[in-house]
């Protein structure tokens, strides 16, 4: 068993390009693969057609978070068997969170087709986008099967030190679902977009299968099944679930409070949502990165190494996204008409970067100080840090705002604050927890 990079005995800013730069260019492509549904929907079907691929972009936000947050769940106890070179047990864990990916990925997907109609309804769907979102949503669902085993094996790479996959697939998937979505439309119409974002993702899967087999890093025997594994599993996977969901519940939970508004306003926060994605999924990539880096760091007893890895993570993090955040902001209403040609969501969409801009690189170093707690094996801290500033602080917030008569901007100023009390309680709960456990330890947060 041998990982791709030496996180332990090599160069740390080079084995955290080597890794973060893949993974954040995975990131992207990921984006672009989303934005090709809203680009062709938007310009081809217009603004109601938009509009309801924002009422059901929520849900699809939290499968894919439940999907995220479950593997990252597995990826921590991985790195940490990994780092500590113990193949039998990685092999078991592999085994073991394989079956339960696909007991669990089929049990969502059957919920969820028999509830979606209630659920568009408890989130204040318009009844001109309902029938469409609908649609939309369950053929997506139908193959959540193929999403969530997508993740699933990117994770595992990730915990082997390789995410330089996960960028190739994903640039293949890109160009296929870009090339597609226009034929689908054509012919099918709105449902021609999930129709192909769907065969995109069964592509993307076989791909990531096909290379799993030639690279031969594990090796996967049904006999290596461990059901003494399925609690820990369990135990880091919902943490890191809720922790990956809470923003896309918050999506949600802003999207019915906006949708009170009107069309315009949905749309237009649509636009915002797809926005931001170039601003929030560095972070997020961070976050996963350091999650794999200093749980294989943990796991080789090397505390040193994994205060390195964050230091140079925040640091790198933070100057990309301040760059980032200058042009999104500075070009953000002419942006917005690349998705609808309106003057008003434009100006709903400027307005909403001007007053969220400074959140992006809090976020940034929230994100970086999640990853390090989650590959010290501390899911549950993150998870209790999410809910405090996404479900007590924003939320309630932004109900507050928005009813005592700042309408929309002060739904935005919610989002901002959240940003900053995330940062704040995430960096002080580093400083607390980032310490080599015994009275021996070399790491000390500054």
């Amino acid at each position: 068993m041998t990982t791709e990079i030496d996180f332990i005995g090599g160069n740390t800013k080079r084995c955290l390009m080597a890794m973060a730069l893949p993974m954040i260019a995975a990131m992207f492509l990921n984006m672009m693969y989303n934005l090709v549904d809203s680009l062709w929907i938007g310009n081809l079907l217009g603004e109601t057609a938009y509009a309801a691929l924002t009422n059901a972009t929520p849900i699809i936000l939290i499968l894919t978070s439940v999907a995220m947050g479950a593997t990252n769940g597995v990826s921590i106890l991985l790195s940490q068997a990994i780092g500590a070179k113990d193949k039998n047990r990685t092999e078991s864990l592999i085994a073991t969170s394989f079956c339960v990916a696909v007991v669990f990925s089929v049990l969502v997907t059957v919920v969820l087709e028999l509830f979606l109609p209630g659920i568009l309804k408890a989130l204040n769907t318009p009844a001109e986008t309902c029938d469409m979102a609908y649609s939309y949503l369950s053929i997506y669902v139908s193959g959540y099967l193929a999403i969530y085993l997508y993740c699933y094996f990117a994770a595992v790479l990730r915990s082997f030190g390789n995410s330089m996959f996960q960028a190739a697939a994903m640039l293949t998937t890109t160009i296929l679902n870009a090339v597609l979505d226009p034929v689908f439309i054509h012919f099918i119409g709105f449902n021609g977009a999930a129709i192909a974002t769907l065969l995109s993702e069964a592509i993307c899967l076989l791909f990531m299968l096909v290379y799993l087999k030639k690279k031969k890093l594990f090796t996967f025997r049904i006999s290596g099944f461990d059901k003494s594994d399925i609690f820990p599993l369990i135990q880091k996977a919902i943490p890191s679930v809720i922790q990956q969901s809470i923003p896309a519940i918050s999506t949600t939970f802003l999207t019915a409070l906006v949708s009170t508004y009107s069309v315009t306003a949905i749309a237009a926060y649509g636009v915002t949502g797809k926005l931001e994605t170039i601003l929030f999924y560095p972070a997020m990539a961070l976050n996963m990165v350091l999650t794999t880096i200093i749980g294989q760091c943990i796991g080789g007893g090397r505390y040193d190494r994994a205060k390195d890895y964050l230091k140079c993570a925040l640091g790198y993090g933070c100057c990309l996204l301040m760059l980032l955040s200058a042009l999104v902001v500075g070009f953000s209403k002419q942006l917005s008409g690349l998705f609808i040609k309106s003057s008003d969501v434009a100006g709903i969409v400027g307005t909403y970067f001007l007053i969220v801009s400074a959140g992006y690189v809090l976020n940034t170093v929230t994100n970086c100080c999640l990853g390090a707690l989650n590959g010290m094996g501390k899911p549950s801290k993150s998870m209790f840090l999410m809910i405090f500033y996404y479900i007590v602080v924003r939320m309630p917030l932004a109900c507050l705002l928005s009813f005592c008569g700042f309408g929309l901007n002060g739904i935005w100023i919610a989002v901002l604050v959240s940003h900053v009390v995330a940062c704040a309680a995430a960096s002080i709960s580093g400083t607390v927890s980032f310490k080599k456990p015994g009275r021996h330890s070399r790491l000390t947060m500054t």
